[in-house]
């Protein structure tokens, strides 16, 4: 599978945190309900590794991955759990060079030119623009765009339905992540059925608008 391709046909990518193993396939039957066959988890919890391997094994077709990512560990724990793309909240090059040489698809985190040179120096084009609301917008992307034609992006971070869609329609932008269609307490509490709803929202959008 070209993970960059299908990450940009979806243009969506759901950030969850899960806490406790139990909400894994509830969480990843929301978002299929939904029409959108792609998850990353957060390695923010014990129960990251184990909520892939469950999703990977019970849904082979879905599209996931593992984000917060901070560490040589986390990274071959995710490997081994079956991720297929890595996302890292800032650019770790320790971290981006072995992915690079373990050849699993990687989005390290940047906001500024200098990163994004580093990750074209070693061949990557594809970039989580982090945190997105903070850095800019879509103003520093479009502006971005001028020097870096090349470059594809993920913004995240204070992402809604209506921001999505202006990031979306920039050309460098192939995908957003975000957490508002999956916050953490719905998932705490079991709101499958809500998880579900802001999904489809989203998904719908994205479809009359593209």
């Amino acid at each position: 599978m070209d993970v960059i391709k299908k990450i940009e046909e979806l243009k969506l990518i759901p950030i969850v945190v899960i806490e406790e193993i139990k909400n894994a396939l509830p969480l990843g039957n929301a978002l299929l309900n939904a029409g959108l066959p792609v998850i990353e988890i957060t390695f923010r919890t014990a129960a990251a590794a184990a909520a892939i391997t469950s999703l990977k094994k019970e849904w082979p077709d879905m599209l996931v991955g593992a984000g917060t990512v901070l560490k040589i560990e986390h990274v071959d724990a995710a490997i081994d759990a079956g991720a297929q793309f890595i996302v890292t909240p800032g650019f770790n090059s320790t971290i981006v060079d072995y992915c690079i040489d373990k050849k699993i698809t990687i989005a390290p985190g940047l906001n500024n030119p200098s990163f994004i040179e580093w990750g074209l120096e070693r061949g990557l084009n594809f970039f989580k623009f982090f945190p997105a609301d903070l850095s800019g917008g879509p103003t520093m992307l479009q502006l971005l765009s001028g020097p870096y034609p090349m470059a594809r992006f993920m913004p995240t971070g204070g992402i809604n339905n209506k921001t999505m869609i202006e990031y979306l329609k920039l050309d460098n932008v192939i995908a957003c992540g975000g957490s508002w269609i999956v916050k953490k307490d719905l998932i705490s509490s079991g709101k499958f059925d809500e998880i579900t709803k802001l999904t489809k929202e989203a998904v719908s959008l994205i479809k009359s608008t593209f």
